[in-house]
């Protein structure tokens, strides 16, 4: 089966996938049928470089206000 990215859904208080239609036609699946799926996350930015929102204690004013008195 080929690799494919997919978004999970909240079915009741489940999650599910939707295979797309291709894929089914291709691997000949039919419903109530038993397959098997590999599950791998897909990483984001955060997980791979620790990288996210910056958290400033300052605001941007006085961030801007402490860069101007340098000029």
């Amino acid at each position: 089966m080929p690799d494919i990215d997919c978004l999970t859904k909240k079915w009741g208080s489940s999650i599910g996938i939707i295979i797309p239609n291709d894929i089914v036609k291709k691997e000949h699946i039919i419903p109530n049928e038993r397959i098997r799926i590999t599950v791998t996350k897909i990483p984001d930015a955060k997980s791979i470089w620790d990288i996210g929102p910056i958290q400033r204690k300052q605001t941007t004013q006085q961030i801007k206000d402490e860069l101007r008195k340098g000029w």
